[in-house]
């Protein structure tokens, strides 16, 4: 069920990303954007001839790779995005097992546990901010070439231009991911995802209402009843 499904039933949306969270991953995607498709002006021999300009071109992929850590460096004021890094710093039993149903395939519900970031999710994020580092840093030893020997440079090319192939073709990956999940791109947009959905993709996951909203929070773990619900006060005997 959707979002609007959700608000029609008078049941509202659950908080998944504070506008820190968005506006930080906008900030990233557009200077990841502007450094591949310089990337590829500069390597491509048809986007060169197309765009001209090398010069040009060189340096707004240099400044924008400088850049590129910077919206989540300003996004650490957050304390939901704090609280995000160290979800997604963490692997579980429930991340072992939602691996193997993947390797598996196998997609029956409850196969795949997951808290608010699946294990797949973790590995990229975690992939994606080592491979920007080293792509930073290899890219400062080709802009600025007396730092560093020949021998040093020649090693930063080569893993420099590799590591881009590698992540141009996981960054088609992940964007395919999401325009496969319509609920999942609308919580990246608006920081509202519908309850079905949470419940469903996200089991272990007690997202937080936003406020005004009224809805009860769902259990961690799908079955498991509320310990509160539970708790009574014993009648007096005396």
């Amino acid at each position: 069920m959707s979002l609007r499904h959700d608000l029609a039933q008078g049941r509202g949306g659950v908080r998944r990303f504070t506008s820190a969270e968005r506006w930080a991953h906008r900030a990233t995607a557009v200077l990841m954007g502007v450094c591949v498709l310089t990337a590829a002006a500069l390597y491509l021999p048809l986007f060169a001839q197309l765009i001209g300009r090398r010069a040009l071109v060189v340096t707004v992929h240099e400044w924008s790779g400088i850049a590129l850590p910077v919206p989540a460096l300003a996004a650490l004021a957050s304390r939901a995005f704090r609280a995000d890094l160290g979800l997604l710093n963490r692997f579980g039993p429930h991340d072992r097992r939602w691996l193997a149903a993947v390797l598996r395939r196998d997609k029956r519900l409850g196969s795949r546990p997951a808290h608010k970031f699946n294990a797949g999710q973790k590995l990229y994020a975690a992939w994606a901010a080592g491979a920007t580092l080293i792509m930073l840093g290899t890219g400062l030893m080709m802009w600025w070439t007396h730092l560093v020997p020949l021998e040093w440079r020649t090693a930063a090319t080569f893993i420099h231009d590799w590591l881009a192939l590698t992540l141009g073709i996981v960054l088609a990956g992940h964007i395919g991911m999401a325009m496969g999940d319509p609920e999942a791109r609308r919580g990246m947009r608006t920081g509202l995802v519908s309850r079905a959905w949470a419940e469903r993709e996200h089991p272990l996951w007690q997202p937080a209402e936003p406020s005004g909203s009224g809805a009860v929070p769902p259990a961690a773990v799908p079955g498991r009843h509320r310990l509160s619900s539970r708790r009574r006060r014993a009648p007096s005997n005396g």
